[in-house]
């Protein structure tokens, strides 16, 4: 049965909050005077107010609960109700205009109780608001419901006064058994995300994360919902306990139930037609359109979730986009594309620079009587068209898989490789450095593509892009320990174990190739971050470079957070100073990823020196000013390699017959895609090419 209430009408829109809820010597209005900040000087209406109200039709249970500012205009006013306090800014005779909707400032044909709303409103056919906040120049239009309950958390997971634990809002990240469970709060980057599911041995850790996210909020019932300045909401059903801020655009949303919505004039969030989201945190500059379904999430500035896609007990991290398909129990690090309708994610950590195709199942944990399977992805990774799955498996860094439905557990150990099914000759088949060998352009276009799309204006955690890096380098450093202990046939082909939870046969591919280019490419980085350090800086001759590099001989361990490398010792640092009480708050663990990206270049310098010294297995007193310039002189024939290497990548797509064959002629070909000549992204590599041997010739000039 229903359990319905009955009250005095003339009760509407008071006792917000329980009077056993109020603070000793407050009332109900105290959080939201609080949080009022437009500055507005209301006063009492007038006799002349009021008659003018009442002759538009309006009505309210006590007309001197009723405030307005000096320029309050009544006959902007017409057919609605007022319960409870109600405050109002001015009213003067403008349209608002938006997107081609024009309303006239005022109040029109709504329900309004207990709230406060700015200056120059426009507000029409909203059926039901209670206990909101209202900026300056909102339009609100059409909406069935806009409402805020006393116990509002607006997506953080807290838990009011008088409320049981039970009802606190959990995210069940990386494991559909909620082993891995964090609580979402407004401001939680992929690297709290990661830091908070990964290390779940250590209870102390995890209770000073719960406390962090406890003390950020308080316990107090009496929130108001806030809409901010300019903010635009049009047509939608369901508006309750949503905190949003300025310039945001809502048209069409089906529910939008406790969450906050990031936005500001620089950074607009909007969110569209058929969405409902229920439980979550929208960051800054976000975009959601279109049947969209999100519960229990957290997403990231500057993310987009469109046509239908489905995010569930999921964090996914900046500058993503995830439409049409379905990602649940998943933890998603910056610069994530999914787009087809017909893929599927679920229980992964995916670290980031990631693309899953259509087809793709990654979710097909059950094998075992539990859904506790987890799959791992370093970042880049990249599953091909139809790609299934099975949990529990783990990709180094920049792993792509052809075609083919994997019939057992992975643990694929080795960076940039390419991972086939061959199911004619039942067995697996890997091929180390693949990317570099056959699909460079690919590689370098995508580093240069996230650097492009990264919009984030506030970076509290500097993001690695680029595919070789700490963590890369060093995947390739533990593969050419595994890769040399191989034996090979004539056709460079090894048989290994470990890499499939079967029977059958696995083999590694081309590896004295591999071998090589890894070889090579750790030169090459190391090569590269001295010669930028040395752009940097201007060292006038080899010796006073030779004094700023590290004497440390140790290469660093390093790890994934969030999309931020941070070496292991200051990650198992940091974790000592928060159960110590030494970081006390997110906004100072914060403050631990900006020290950490301000000392990042130092920090790489230093491992790419230690690498180079370990590839070449020599001392730092080895390191002379003519081993540099032959290093240099290897580092400019790596990039030359490269710029080949894209270059012939992206030519096959002109000069392949089954490429060409749709198009009648080289010119209608050109036109559809455009002259290979005129490929922007080639041009820039070549233009770094020539800069590249200016500077290299202009240091080996210095260093004589």
């Amino acid at each position: 049965m229903n359990i319905i209430k009955k009250h005095p009408v003339n009760n509407l829109g008071y006792n917000f909050v329980d009077e056993k809820y109020i603070p000793k010597g407050k009332d109900e209005y105290h959080l939201r005077n609080l949080h009022n900040k437009n500055g507005i000087d209301y006063r009492k209406l007038t006799a002349n107010d009021i008659e003018a109200l009442i002759r538009n039709r309006n009505t309210s249970d006590d007309w001197n609960k009723v405030f307005v500012a000096k320029e309050f205009n009544p006959e902007l006013v017409r057919n609605c109700k007022f319960h409870g306090l109600v405050r109002i800014g001015k009213l003067e005779p403008f349209y608002l205009e938006f997107h081609n909707l024009r309303m006239a400032v005022g109040l029109y044909n709504s329900t309004i109780i207990s709230s406060d709303i700015g200056n120059n409103v426009c507000i029409d056919n909203v059926n039901y608001l209670s206990h909101y906040i209202i900026g300056n120049e909102v339009m609100i239009a059409n909406v069935n419901e806009l409402a805020t309950t006393d116990y509002a958390k607006f997506g953080n997971g807290i838990v009011k006064e008088g409320e049981d634990e039970k009802v606190r809002t959990w995210m069940e990240l990386c494991n559909e058994a909620g082993g891995r469970s964090v609580i979402p709060f407004n401001g939680m980057l992929a690297g709290d995300a990661w830091l908070w599911s990964k290390y779940r041995e250590d209870d102390a850790l995890l209770n000073r994360f719960k406390e962090f996210t406890e003390k950020r909020y308080d316990s107090q019932r009496g929130y108001y919902g806030k809409i901010g300045n300019r903010t635009v909401i049009k047509n939608c059903k369901i508006i309750k306990d949503v905190w949003v801020g300025t310039d945001a655009y809502f048209k069409g949303a089906n529910k939008l139930k406790n969450i906050t919505v990031n936005s500001d004039e620089n950074r607009t969030s909007q969110i569209g037609e058929g969405c409902e989201l229920v439980n979550g945190i929208v960051g800054y500059g976000c975009r959601i359109f279109y049947g969209v379904k999100a519960v229990r999430f957290v997403m990231s500035s500057h993310s987009q979730l469109k046509y239908g896609a489905r995010l569930i007990n999921s964090f996914l991290g900046n500058n993503s986009t995830i439409s049409c398909c379905e990602v649940l129990n998943s933890l998603i690090f910056p610069s994530h594309e999914q787009h087809h309708n017909n893929s599927f994610l679920c229980a992964g950590l995916i670290m980031g620079q990631s693309n899953i195709a259509a087809g793709a199942t990654i979710g097909s944990n059950h094998n075992s009587r539990a859904a506790d399977g987890e799959m791992i992805a370093g970042r880049g990774f990249w599953p091909g068209l139809c790609v299934s799955l099975k949990h529990n498996s783990k990709f180094a860094s920049f792993t792509i898989i052809a075609k083919g439905d994997f019939p057992a557990e992975l643990n694929v150990q080795i960076p940039f490789s390419l991972v086939s099914n061959d199911v004619a000759n039942d067995k697996l088949v890997i091929m180390p450095a693949y990317w570099f060998m056959y699909n460079m352009y690919a590689l370098a276009r995508n580093e240069w593509k996230y650097i492009a799309r990264d919009r984030r204006t506030e970076k509290i955690q500097t993001i690695e892009y680029n595919y070789l890096a700490p963590d890369t380098i060093n995947e390739m450093f533990d593969a050419l320990k595994m890769l040399e202990q191989l034996k090979t046939d004539a056709q460079g082909t090894a048989v290994v174990t470990g890499w499939e939870n079967s029977k059958r046969r696995t083999e590694l591919c081309k590896v004295p190739q591999a071998i090589l280019i890894f070889k090579e490419l750790i030169r090459y980085y190391g090569t590269m971050e001295i010669l930028q350090h040395i752009n940097n800086n201007k060292f006038a001759d080899f010796a006073a470079l030779k004094k700023t590099l590290s004497a440390k001989v140790q290469r660093s361990q390093w790890l994934n957070v969030g999309g931020q490398l941070i070496q292991k010792d200051d990650v198992e640092n940091l974790k000592r100073n928060v159960k110590a009480d030494k970081v006390k708050s997110w906004v100072e663990l914060h403050g631990f990823y900006r020290q950490k990206g301000a000392s990042y270049a130092t920090d790489k310098l230093n491992h790419a020196y230690t690498s180079l010294l370990e590839i070449l297995n020599i001392t730092p007193r080895q390191f002379t000013p003519a081993l540099l310039k032959q290093l240099l002189q290897q580092a400019l024939d790596t990039k030359e390699w490269m710029c080949k290497g894209i270059f012939d990548s992206r030519a096959k797509d002109y000069s392949n017959p089954f490429r060409k064959m749709i198009y009648d002629t080289n010119e209608e070909m050109n036109k559809v895609i455009g002259p290979l000549e005129d490929n922007s992204f080639i041009q820039q590599e070549l233009g770094e090419l020539d800069a590249m041997k200016k500077l290299v010739k202009a240091v080996i000039r210095k260093l004589k």
